[in-house]
Parts: C-alpha cells; structure tokens; sequence
C-alpha cells in the first residue's frame, strides 16, 4: 500500500470514528458539566477535610474509610470496639440491677428519707481525695452547708420565669450577677451601668449562651451568616458543643511552648466569617492563663467577640491578686473582652448547678434572649435556655456569696493558693515526673517520660485519690480545693509510692484504665473513638 492510500485510509477511518462519535454528542454536553460538577466536588470535599484537620489526620481518615470498605474488616472493627465498651461499662451492668422502672403502687411518704440515706451510704467517700468535685471543706463545712440547704429549702418552691410572683429570687439574681460582675471588672452596678448578664445552670450552659449570643450579635452588627469561632485546643469541649448545637465552624489550634492559647495562630484563622475567638482564665487541662490582653488586642483590631472563661477562676483569680499573687489582666478591664462565664457552684462555694454568664454591654446580652410573639398560649419571653428555672439555687448562691462575703474569699483563696504551690513543687522534686507549664492557679497537671502515666492514675486509685487523666501530652491532673489543705503531704506521699509501684511493677492494673486511655490516646482513628464514647454513654445513662 502506498503513501496515498494510507492517508486516504486514515482519513476515512477518522471520518467514520467522528460520525459515530457524533451521535453522542448531545448526551456529551449534559454528562460533561455534570461529570466536571462532581469532580470539583470531591476535590473540594478533600480541601476541606484537610484544611480543617490537617494533612496526616485527613490521610488517616481517608485510609480508615478505605479499610472499613474491605469485606469483614467493618464487622471485627465492630466486634473488637465492643469489648472496649464493655471493659468501660465494668460493673454497671450489675449495679443497675434492682434499679426501679415504675412508680411504687403506694406512695413510701417519709421512708422516702431512709432510703435517700441508704443511697447516699454508697457514694465514694470523697472528702479529701477528689480532684475539684467538691470545694468546701475543714470545720466550716458542715455550717456552710446548713446554710446554703436551709436557703434552697426555703425557695424549693420559686421559679424567676414568674417575677411578678417570685421578686424574691428576682432580685437575688440581680444582685448574684452584680456582685460577680464587680469581682470582674464592671465599674459601676449591674443595673445601672453596662455590664449585666444572667444566672444559669452552670459552666457549659453559659459557654453555649455566650457562644449563640455572640453569633447572633455579629450576625447583626456584620452580617455574617456563616459564623466561624477559633479557639485553643486546651479550651473547654462545651465549645464543641456549642458548635454543633448552633451550626458554628470550629477551628482548634495549638497552643504555645507554655501551653497558653497560640495568639499568632489563632490570628493566622480569622477570616471574614470569624465571630469569635476564646481565651481561658485558667484553662481547665493544666491551669495556665492563656494571654488575654494580647487576645483582647485580637480581638479588638478585627472587630471580632473575645469569651473568656473563667469558670474555674471567677472566685479566685480576683481575690488571689488581692492577695498580692502576680495575676495577669483577665476580665472586663481588659478591652475586647466581650462576654465571661464563671462558675457560682466551684469556688463561689454555691450549690451544685449555679453559674453566670456575663456581657460588656446590654446591645450584646440582648441577643442571649428568645422572644415569641405568635404563640397562642402568650407573649413569651426566656433569657437562659431553660424556662422555668430552680429559684432554690439562685437562693442558695446568694447565701453562699452573702455567708462568706470578700474576708471569707479571701482565707479560702490563700489557704487553696498555698496547697496548690506545695503540691506543686512536691510534683516537681519526683524525678519520674514533670510538671505541665507553670500553673497560675489551683491545678496542676503532670506527666512522666519514663514510666505509664495511666498507671500511675491507676495507682493512685487504689489508694482512694480521683485524679483526671488528660491526653496531647498524656497527664494527670488535680484541681486543689478545700478539701486538700490538710491532705496536700498525704497526696505526695501516695504520689511517690505510686510512682514507685508502677516503676517496679511496670504493666496495667487488674481492672485499671490505663490501657483503654493508652489504646485511646494512640488509636489515629479519632472518629472510632469517638463511636467508643457514644457508644459507652447510650449504654450507661
């Protein structure tokens, strides 16, 4: 066959490759946007998991999706998580036994009590050896509680929903969040000046109202509908659930050598939809005061909200400075701080279930509250996410507040202070140990490099002591109280006796968490982990 021949042949089998391809056309231009649609899709879908989780963890989660697709590999993943739920559950299984499902068909009247006691006879014996939990203690203890039991019996009753009925409790809110906000930097009264906030049930419920607050305070003043917060990853988890439950974009980022919020890196993610950003005073891991002025600068310059959680700190950091400790700037005298949450029931020494959050001004608390006016059953209006609200409590703050008053304060505080650098420094003359950072308050956090941290939790456990096991690094904390005054050369003796235990005994305890926290902790597959805890809490409450 000659050249001619050739390409005419060619051209004829190109013609008729065209011809045919021809006919597809039509159905070419509706696939091809649709093809190119959902490739862009995947690729952004793949942006955005590694935008927000980074590099190595997207890579694993990526893989792990690919492992789970392997026929059978889902089904011994499933078997195998449900042999860590179970070793979580323990015993509870068996102690639920015997638990009531119905009401008694005859009411018990007063045997109610014995029974009450009864139950009560089976709770740990916390006194001295709980990590926070419970903040009163020594010879006052049994008068502060008379006290604050006798005012929450007396307003059982009361409901601040109806203030027409209840001006009692009304006004004992006002003046618990007045006085608190005068421990926090307001300058003038609450209800003639600017800040002003709201009693709630306690550090998660005002995180979540300051965190809707903000969000629909920006959502006002800058438009923005697609609201992003950025917050240390030493922050509280009530922020992730903040997130979840009001559909914020939540960006965690490291904190510094010192483990205090990174303010470089929390800046490096404001963009035009950041609402918020969160500075803690102390943070609750380790105890350390992330650096709020420079936050509040931050905030300030991107006319942006600044939350402050001082949950832990509210009812001692004021008074510690008083005291002559070396406190850093931290609530409303600092400028760009927008809203603080602080707990009544930790070291206020109020009843369990009593906490504030509050504002700088009026113009962002007015975005806290839900108001309805098309309902059938009324005009309503609700300040905190729950309506009807315990009058008992808000009594029972204000006696605790009214009973110790700013001297009371002020000997809790020294006495907790001092208990807190002897644990401190005792941590650090353990070799095997080493101190989180440099605690300003009245926790400290502690690891080892040479033996199983959980271990030694472990061990301490057998000997009564209920620390917090903490994750990124592996640790330990304890939260000083009252309770450890008096306790603080008994909780170091046991600590190096633990210490030493697990250095010669190296390996678990029999019935010890050691190894689920270890498994936990290297386990790269944080979605698994996370099932492990949904998993555990559906089967135990």
């Amino acid at each position: 066959m000659d050249l001619d021949k050739m390409i005419s042949s060619l051209n004829g089998f190109r013609a008729d490759v065209n011809s045919r391809l021809s006919q597809y056309e039509p159905l070419a231009l509706v696939l091809l946007p649709i093809l190119t649609l959902f490739v862009a899709r995947i690729v952004r879908s793949i942006f955005y998991v590694v935008s927000e989780k980074g590099v190595k963890s997207a890579a694993v989660e990526l893989i792990m999706a690919f492992v789970k697709s392997v026929p059978g590999v889902k089904k011994y993943i499933d078997s195998e998580k449900q042999k860590v739920v179970d070793k979580l559950q323990g015993s509870t299984k068996s102690k639920r036994d015997g638990w009531l499902t119905e009401l008694p068909s005859t009411g018990l009247k007063v045997e109610v009590i014995s029974k009450l006691k009864e139950q009560k006879q089976k709770d740990v014996a916390w006194e001295g050896k709980c990590s926070g939990t419970v903040y009163i203690a020594g010879n006052e203890q049994e008068g502060h509680f008379s006290i604050i039991n006798e005012a929450c019996s007396m307003f059982a009753h009361t409901n601040p929903l109806h203030l027409d009925v209840f001006p009692s409790v009304v006004k004992f809110e006002a003046e618990v969040v007045a006085m608190t906000a005068k421990l926090l930097g307001s300058k003038e009264k609450v209800s003639g000046g600017q800040v002003c906030g709201n009693m709630t049930s306690g550090g998660t419920e005002s995180i979540l109202l300051a965190v809707k607050t903000s969000r629909d305070y920006m959502k006002a003043k800058k438009g923005i509908t697609n609201p992003e917060m950025i917050i240390p990853v030493s922050a509280h988890s009530a922020y992730d659930k903040a997130a979840q439950y009001f559909k914020i974009k939540l960006w965690r980022v490291p904190v510094d050598q010192d483990f205090r919020a990174d303010v470089k890196a929390i800046k490096k993610r404001i963009n035009k939809n950041t609402i918020l950003i969160i500075g803690s005073a102390p943070g609750y891991p380790h105890g350390i005061i992330d650096p709020i002025e420079e936050l509040g600068e931050l905030a300030s310059a991107h006319g942006i909200c600044l939350h402050v959680d001082l949950c832990l700190g509210g009812f001692v950091l004021p008074f510690a400075r008083k005291l002559g400790y070396p406190v850093p700037p931290f609530d409303f005298s600092v400028q760009g701080v927008t809203s603080i949450s602080v707990d009544v029931h930790k070291y206020g020494l109020a009843p369990k279930g009593t906490s504030v959050v509050l504002y700088r001004d009026h113009d962002i608390r007015k975005h806290q509250f839900v108001a309805v006016t098309e309902w059938t059953g009324g005009l309503y209006i609700s300040p905190t996410i729950a309506g009807s609200r315990p009058g008992g409590l808000i009594a029972g703050a204000w006696a605790a507040m009214m009973s110790l008053g700013l001297e009371g304060y002020l000997k809790n505080t020294r006495e907790i202070m001092e208990a807190s650098k002897k644990i401190e420094n005792g941590v650090r003359q353990i070799p095997e140990l080493f101190v989180i950072g440099r605690p300003d308050m009245t926790i400290v956090a502690f690891g080892s490099d040479i033996l199983d941290i959980f271990e030694v939790n472990d061990a301490m456990s057998s000997k009564g002591w209920h620390l917090n096991a903490l994750q990124r690094p592996n640790s330990i904390h304890i939260c000083v109280t009252l309770q450890h005054v008096n306790v603080t050369e008994e909780f170091l003796h046991d600590l190096r006796s633990s210490v030493q235990t697990v250095k010669a005994n190296p390996g678990p305890v029999k019935g010890g968490l050691a190894p689920i926290y270890g498994a936990a902790g290297r386990m790269p597959d944080r979605a698994m982990v996370q099932d492990l805890l949904v998993d555990y809490m559906d089967t135990t409450c």
